[in-house]
């Protein structure tokens, strides 16, 4: 018998946590994003974040595109590109263990402009100069 909780079991302990959080004096979210909240769990992430007034900054484009406030962090695309690249070595005969460890050389800055304005929130154009992506 498993002790993981079942999927509307994590979703309603998701959504009381992040209540909670609003309870508790929290004015604003920064999620640092795990495998099981960007596949299954980033749109609840975003949604109870806006219901709650909550400002929520993430790891990834795809969750800000989702309706968080922003986004800032490695460029997924280049970490995909280095994946494949290391997949080729490995499979061109290269030990995995004499490859060097990859760290991200290019972030990215994406901002949300239809939640900031459902916050109520007025986003220094010089931010948005710097931006890579603006959701309108």
């Amino acid at each position: 018998m498993s002790s993981r909780p079942s999927s509307g079991q994590a979703t309603e302990e998701l959504s009381a946590a992040l209540r909670a959080t609003t309870r508790d004096g929290a004015q604003a979210l920064i999620v640092l994003s795990t495998p099981r909240i960007m596949d299954r769990y980033r749109g609840l992430v975003a949604a109870s974040a806006l219901k709650n007034r909550l400002p929520c900054i993430v790891l990834t484009a795809v969750f800000a595109q989702d309706g968080a406030l922003m986004a800032y962090g490695p460029s997924q695309h280049q970490a995909y590109r280095t994946a494949a690249t290391l997949v080729a070595k490995i499979l061109g005969g290269a030990r995995p263990g004499d490859l060097p460890i990859e760290r991200p050389t290019r972030f990215e800055l994406v901002i949300n402009l239809k939640t900031a304005k459902a916050l109520g929130l007025t986003i220094p154009p010089s931010l948005l100069a710097r931006a890579d992506q603006v959701i309108e």
